[in-house]
Protein backbone atom coordinates (compact mmCIF):
# COMPACT_ATOMS: atom_id res chain seq x y z
CA UNK A 1 0.00 0.00 0.00
CA UNK A 2 1.21 3.37 -0.89
CA UNK A 3 1.49 6.16 1.37
CA UNK A 4 -0.38 9.40 0.37
CA UNK A 5 2.24 11.53 1.96
CA UNK A 6 4.46 13.07 -0.06
CA UNK A 7 7.92 12.44 -0.17
CA UNK A 8 10.13 15.52 0.90
CA UNK A 9 13.94 15.57 -1.05
CA UNK A 10 14.97 18.28 1.55
CA UNK A 11 17.40 16.87 4.47
CA UNK A 12 15.06 16.61 7.61
CA UNK A 13 17.48 19.76 9.65
CA UNK A 14 16.51 21.82 6.68
CA UNK A 15 12.82 21.05 6.61
CA UNK A 16 11.07 24.46 7.45
CA UNK A 17 9.01 22.79 10.33
CA UNK A 18 11.68 21.24 11.85
CA UNK A 19 14.03 24.49 11.86
CA UNK A 20 10.70 25.95 13.40
CA UNK A 21 10.58 22.98 16.05
CA UNK A 22 14.10 23.33 16.79
CA UNK A 23 13.42 27.72 17.76
CA UNK A 24 10.99 26.39 19.40
CA UNK A 25 13.09 23.80 21.49
CA UNK A 26 15.86 26.55 21.51
CA UNK A 27 16.81 28.30 25.05
CA UNK A 28 17.76 31.19 23.66
CA UNK A 29 14.86 31.56 20.65
CA UNK A 30 12.52 30.23 22.95
CA UNK A 31 13.02 33.42 24.91
CA UNK A 32 10.41 35.45 22.34
CA UNK A 33 7.65 32.82 23.29
CA UNK A 34 7.61 33.16 27.00
CA UNK A 35 5.15 34.93 29.20
CA UNK A 36 5.35 38.81 29.56
CA UNK A 37 7.66 39.19 32.70
CA UNK A 38 9.99 36.02 31.81
CA UNK A 39 10.26 37.87 28.01
CA UNK A 40 11.09 41.17 30.14
CA UNK A 41 13.50 40.18 32.29
CA UNK A 42 16.18 38.52 30.73
CA UNK A 43 16.07 42.15 28.89
CA UNK A 44 16.25 44.26 32.06
CA UNK A 45 19.12 42.19 33.16
CA UNK A 46 21.24 42.06 29.89
CA UNK A 47 20.20 46.11 30.14
CA UNK A 48 21.63 45.95 33.93
CA UNK A 49 24.37 44.21 32.93
CA UNK A 50 25.29 47.20 29.95
CA UNK A 51 25.46 49.78 32.34
CA UNK A 52 28.30 47.80 34.16
CA UNK A 53 30.40 48.58 31.21
CA UNK A 54 29.14 51.62 30.01
CA UNK A 55 28.87 53.54 33.23
CA UNK A 56 33.05 53.69 33.53
CA UNK A 57 32.95 55.37 30.01
CA UNK A 58 29.78 57.19 30.69
CA UNK A 59 31.97 58.44 34.02
CA UNK A 60 34.83 59.30 32.19
CA UNK A 61 33.09 61.70 29.11
CA UNK A 62 30.48 63.19 31.82
CA UNK A 63 31.48 63.30 35.52
CA UNK A 64 28.42 62.03 37.11
CA UNK A 65 29.56 65.18 40.41
CA UNK A 66 29.90 67.36 37.24
CA UNK A 67 27.38 66.35 34.67
CA UNK A 68 24.82 64.04 35.73
CA UNK A 69 22.30 64.32 33.36
CA UNK A 70 24.49 63.38 30.57
CA UNK A 71 26.61 60.83 32.28
CA UNK A 72 22.59 59.02 32.61
CA UNK A 73 21.52 59.63 29.55
CA UNK A 74 24.61 58.68 28.05
CA UNK A 75 24.62 55.09 30.12
CA UNK A 76 21.16 54.76 29.51
CA UNK A 77 21.29 54.61 25.46
CA UNK A 78 25.12 52.82 25.69
CA UNK A 79 23.02 50.28 28.11
CA UNK A 80 20.54 49.37 25.09
CA UNK A 81 23.59 48.11 23.13
CA UNK A 82 23.70 44.13 24.81
CA UNK A 83 19.41 44.14 24.46
CA UNK A 84 19.48 45.12 21.10
CA UNK A 85 21.74 42.98 19.90
CA UNK A 86 20.37 40.18 21.28
CA UNK A 87 16.94 41.37 20.24
CA UNK A 88 18.38 41.48 16.76
CA UNK A 89 19.56 37.57 17.01
CA UNK A 90 16.08 36.30 18.15
CA UNK A 91 14.29 38.47 15.37
CA UNK A 92 16.92 37.62 12.46
CA UNK A 93 16.56 33.85 13.57
CA UNK A 94 12.20 33.75 13.72
CA UNK A 95 12.63 36.01 10.26
CA UNK A 96 14.55 33.20 8.76
CA UNK A 97 12.34 30.44 9.56
CA UNK A 98 9.32 32.32 8.90
CA UNK A 99 10.48 32.96 5.48
CA UNK A 100 11.37 30.02 4.73
CA UNK A 101 7.99 28.43 6.12
CA UNK A 102 6.14 30.90 3.99
CA UNK A 103 7.92 30.26 0.50
CA UNK A 104 6.26 28.13 -1.98
CA UNK A 105 10.15 26.52 -2.70
CA UNK A 106 12.57 25.49 -0.81
CA UNK A 107 16.32 25.91 -1.46
CA UNK A 108 18.32 22.53 0.58
CA UNK A 109 21.71 21.65 0.24
CA UNK A 110 22.05 17.79 -0.16
CA UNK A 111 25.68 17.28 0.43
CA UNK A 112 27.60 20.87 0.43
CA UNK A 113 27.25 24.15 -0.74
CA UNK A 114 28.19 22.91 -4.53
CA UNK A 115 24.80 20.47 -5.25
CA UNK A 116 21.81 23.17 -4.11
CA UNK A 117 18.00 22.30 -5.09
CA UNK A 118 14.52 23.17 -4.75
CA UNK A 119 11.67 21.72 -3.69
CA UNK A 120 8.06 22.77 -4.06
CA UNK A 121 5.82 22.19 -1.33
CA UNK A 122 2.81 20.51 -1.79
CA UNK A 123 -0.55 22.28 -1.26
CA UNK A 124 -0.86 20.70 2.08
CA UNK A 125 2.44 21.28 3.25
CA UNK A 126 1.89 25.06 2.51
CA UNK A 127 -1.00 25.42 3.94
CA UNK A 128 0.25 24.18 7.16
CA UNK A 129 3.51 26.04 7.06
CA UNK A 130 1.64 29.35 6.49
CA UNK A 131 -1.00 28.45 9.70
CA UNK A 132 2.01 28.29 11.74
CA UNK A 133 3.33 31.27 10.36
CA UNK A 134 0.39 33.14 10.83
CA UNK A 135 -0.67 31.66 14.05
CA UNK A 136 3.13 31.00 16.08
CA UNK A 137 5.11 33.05 14.27
CA UNK A 138 3.43 36.55 13.35
CA UNK A 139 2.70 37.03 17.15
CA UNK A 140 6.34 36.57 18.35
CA UNK A 141 6.93 38.98 15.09
CA UNK A 142 4.88 41.91 16.70
CA UNK A 143 6.19 41.18 20.25
CA UNK A 144 9.48 41.51 18.78
CA UNK A 145 8.91 44.59 16.42
CA UNK A 146 7.03 46.36 19.76
CA UNK A 147 9.81 45.49 21.80
CA UNK A 148 12.37 47.65 19.22
CA UNK A 149 9.97 50.06 19.17
CA UNK A 150 10.18 50.46 22.73
CA UNK A 151 13.76 51.05 22.45
CA UNK A 152 13.53 53.28 19.73
CA UNK A 153 11.24 55.73 21.88
CA UNK A 154 13.89 55.10 24.53
CA UNK A 155 16.66 56.59 22.33
CA UNK A 156 14.34 59.24 21.09
CA UNK A 157 13.48 60.33 24.70
CA UNK A 158 17.04 60.31 25.70
CA UNK A 159 18.35 62.66 22.45
CA UNK A 160 15.65 64.56 23.48
CA UNK A 161 16.47 64.96 27.28
CA UNK A 162 19.60 65.19 25.80
CA UNK A 163 18.84 68.62 23.91
CA UNK A 164 17.08 69.77 26.83
CA UNK A 165 20.31 69.05 29.26
CA UNK A 166 22.20 72.43 30.15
Amino acid sequence: MKSSAPVCPVPTEQQPINEFRDLTESWFFRWATLDWWPYVKPLIVLWSLSWVIVWPVAAISFPPVKDPGHFFVCGVVGACALPLLALSNLALGWLYVRDRLRKETIFYEESGWYDGQTWTKPEEVLQRDRLIVSYQISPIMQRLRRTFLFFVGLFLACVFAWLLLP
